[in-house]
């Protein structure tokens, strides 16, 4: 062998090795975990990339607020062409003419120009005062917002989660029990076949099995519009395929620890968003009544005007003539026809009726706390229920089975048997997926959810 065959060797196994390792890499971006589930959706969801995008938002809204409260530069340039002159009447006997006549005469020349510049300075405003609080209490309500948001992703991504994990689960029992009852009827016709068993029973099978045949094919559909609605809410495209890692796990003190702790109404986004309002609700009350206060502001302005026969203001040999102020403004409002007292009362309206929203809140998930605990108590209880009926269903199954195999059972125990144990598994998968639910639900309810 010599060295070009030993390079192109070299180079089609590196490239072999690449292409074996991006696949690898590839199936492994598709496998995911609940947790993963989770941080996709985070960073791919757009309602919650949008609850992130209002944070930014508000804050550039605090800086524009802030920006009322710094220096204030503007410049101009104005240019005119009188096409008419304007034309001023002056008292007729300045020039001889009878008192009480005017003589029309027109000031002024065919071109105007003004160039300048001019600043002001909020020194007081109550108005500015407030609203800046305000800015920054929009900055917080967002960022509540944005927990909201996430408690409700988090939720949404668990419950289509467990969704497909759950039906996962019951197509693999499924899967088993075609198994099983294909190798009786195999067996069953066998026997019709030799005269031992009859039609009937051959028919009663069959018809056991294709049911369960059904039952599998519309499962599988269930799986993918399951993992196509866990794909949406976690923010992927339909089209790319997802593995699922987490498995069906239930532990006791897993269920104590979540029933033993106590509900605390402040770490509830809802609870949260209504705080926040209510603080705005007041500062809106402050802003009215610090309206009565006067509003000052300085200002000044530097300007150049210059006035031509001709369109000639570039020309230097001619004069620009330089106007320049300061100045000051208080402004004061004396009456308004009781307008801001009658604002001042709304204000105190707003801010009653956001106490009470508060007070009901507070009633409100007291009881869904309490509601939320007994059905998850309720599920638990019933999935623990469930899965003895199917442990039961499934050894009654195996011992008709057995009996019938060795020709001491009848075929109607054993088709009984195979409903009984199917019924008790779609039962159990039930609880199961309930039993998810209900804790998730718990956990909103308490505040948990989302730490």
């Amino acid at each position: 062998m010599n060295i070009k065959t030993i390079k192109n060797y070299a180079i089609g196994f590196s490239m072999t090795f690449a292409l074996l390792t991006a696949k690898g890499q590839n199936a492994g971006s598709s496998n995911y975990s609940l947790k993963q589930a989770i941080d996709y959706a985070f960073k791919n969801s757009p309602n919650y990339l949008n609850a992130e995008l209002e944070i930014q938002n508000s804050k550039y809204r605090k800086r524009e607020v802030l920006g009322v409260g710094l220096p204030q530069i503007n410049s101009s340039v104005d240019l005119k062409d009188y096409i008419d002159i304007p034309t001023s009447l002056l008292p007729g006997q300045f020039f001889g003419a009878p008192a009480g006549t005017f003589i029309p005469v027109k000031f002024g020349t065919k071109y105007n120009a003004t160039a300048g510049f001019s600043a002001s300075q909020l020194i007081f405003s109550s108005d500015y005062i407030v609203g800046v609080k305000a800015a920054k209490e929009l900055i917080n309500l967002s960022t509540i917002n944005v927990n909201r948001s996430k408690t409700e992703l988090v939720s949404s991504v668990s419950k289509a989660y467990y969704n497909v994990v759950v039906n996962k689960e019951r197509i693999k029992l499924l899967d088993a029990n075609i198994v099983k009852l294909k190798k009786i009827f195999d067996d069953t016709k066998a026997f019709n076949q030799e005269g031992f068993v009859e039609q009937i029973d051959l028919e009663r099978l069959e018809v056991q099995y294709n049911n369960l045949v059904v039952e599998k094919e519309k499962t599988d559909r269930l799986i993918g519009l399951s993992e196509n609605l866990l794909k949406f809410q976690m923010g992927c495209k339909i089209a790319e395929p997802i593995v699922l890692t987490d498995s069906l796990t239930f532990e006791n003190n897993d269920v104590a620890s979540l029933l033993s702790g106590k509900m605390d109404i402040s770490k509830r986004a809802d609870y949260q968003l209504l705080q926040s309002q209510q603080r705005l609700y007041q500062l809106d009350l402050k802003r009215q009544r610090l309206g009565y206060l006067p509003t000052m502001a300085a200002y000044g302005s530097y300007q150049f005007n210059a006035q031509r026969q001709k369109f000639d203001f570039t020309d230097g040999s001619q004069s620009w003539f330089k106007i320049s102020l300061i100045g000051g403004t208080v402004n004061l409002n004396i009456f308004d026809g009781l307008q801001r007292h009658n604002r001042i009362q709304q204000a105190k309206i707003a801010v009653q009726k956001g106490e009470n929203n508060l007070k009901n809140i507070e009633l409100a998930a007291e009881i869904e706390a309490s509601i939320s605990e007994v059905t998850y108590t309720n599920a638990y209880a019933s999935l623990q229920t469930q899965k003895r009926n199917m442990t039961l269903a499934q050894h009654v199954f195996d011992v008709s089975q057995k009996k019938y195999e060795q020709g001491v059972g009848s075929n109607l125990e054993i088709t009984n048997a195979q409903t009984a144990l199917k019924e008790a598994q779609t039962n159990y998968y039930n609880a199961v997926y309930d039993m998810i639910v209900s804790k998730i639900d718990f956990q909103k309810a308490t505040g948990t959810l989302v730490k």
